[in-house]
């Protein structure tokens, strides 16, 4: 079997373009603080970019990946404010995400609707909830400062740390996550579904179960991404995560997940999360506007579109 080198690639790529990034601005971009700041404004796009990897390897998709985020900011905000309690606000934001996940995952079992339609229709619809039980506007709950920490910036304390504590859990995320993809039965079912559904019916995989899991799976990873957002903007706001679930696919894309299904890469996916932010925190460090950004982002995703068809090509002439 021909070896993949695409991982150690990508990671040469990202590191080159943030040496690049570093030469120009070698004063302010290579520093510690810097990779902090990096690493937090990866959080949300690498976590969910972790769930919707295992939602695309089964062959499935995820739209409303923003929307969810978005809700669970407001009901862990919600839950703040209302009880006071850390432990209620992190369970409310994780428990939006799995139901919200599982309900889409019914659907599109169930009705036998095809998961871009049903994922859409919830992309709006979630927003809407969002809207309607914040009263249309940010909510601002009294948070205890350790809420702040999982994505604040280090004190002398503890800098031995390197990066913020939600860092560390996006480490040990990605770890779980692609352990259990290539070792465990449930993991080789996801890409045994993606690869061929029927074939994967015909051996004995409870296809359904499984893609209700990958979108409970995923729905819970945005909630998390949620927790992280509220973390860092101490808001639930129902306009956030505008657009970050073709952020979450592009990411995915770039780390080797294929748009066919059967095939992906969770540290690859989390690499792909901070090339994105690398871009976007260089276009900021050297003074580019938005717009820029804005095309830069498009430009991204159309590649790694690109680059996922021209491997599907090739996989396809050598089968």
């Amino acid at each position: 079997m021909k070896k993949d080198h695409s991982l150690p690639i990508l990671i040469g790529a990202w590191i080159l373009i943030y040496l690049a990034f570093a030469v120009a601005k070698p004063g302010v971009f290579f520093s510690l603080s810097n990779v902090e700041q990096l690493v937090r404004q990866s959080l949300v796009i690498g976590l969910g970019a972790l769930g919707i990897t295992y939602i695309i390897v089964a062959g499935g998709i995820d739209l409303s990946a923003g929307s969810v985020v978005a809700l669970a900011t407001v009901t862990g905000a919600m839950t703040l404010d209302q009880t006071g309690s850390v432990g209620a606000a992190i369970g409310a934001c994780l428990l939006t995400g799995l139901v919200c996940g599982l309900l889409n995952g019914v659907l599109i079992t169930r009705l036998g609707a095809g998961p871009f339609i049903v994922t859409l229709v919830s992309m709006l619809a979630l927003r809407g909830v969002a809207k309607g039980i914040s009263g249309e506007k940010p909510v601002y709950p009294e948070a205890p400062q350790w809420i702040g920490q999982l994505t604040g910036a280090l004190t002398a304390e503890n800098r031995w740390m390197i990066i913020p504590p939600g860092g560390w859990i996006w480490v040990v995320c990605t770890a779980a996550f692609a352990w259990a993809l290539r070792y465990t039965t449930f993991g080789r079912n996801v890409v045994a579904i993606g690869s061929n559904e029927a074939a994967a019916r015909v051996c004995g995989v409870q296809v359904n179960r499984v893609k209700v899991a990958t979108y409970a799976l995923g729905g819970a990873m945005f909630g998390l991404a949620g927790l992280m957002l509220l973390s860092r903007t101490r808001t639930g706001d129902m306009s956030s995560a505008m657009g970050a679930e073709l952020s979450m696919i592009a990411a995915a894309v770039i780390g080797g997940a294929s748009l066919s299904g059967g095939q992906g890469n969770l540290v690859g996916a989390s690499v792909g999360a901070l090339v994105m932010a690398t871009i976007n925190m260089g276009c900021n460090t050297v003074g580019l506007s938005n717009w820029v950004q804005e095309i830069l982002t498009g430009v991204i995703i159309l590649v790694a579109v690109a680059v996922d068809r021209l491997r599907a090509r090739q996989l396809s002439v050598a089968g």
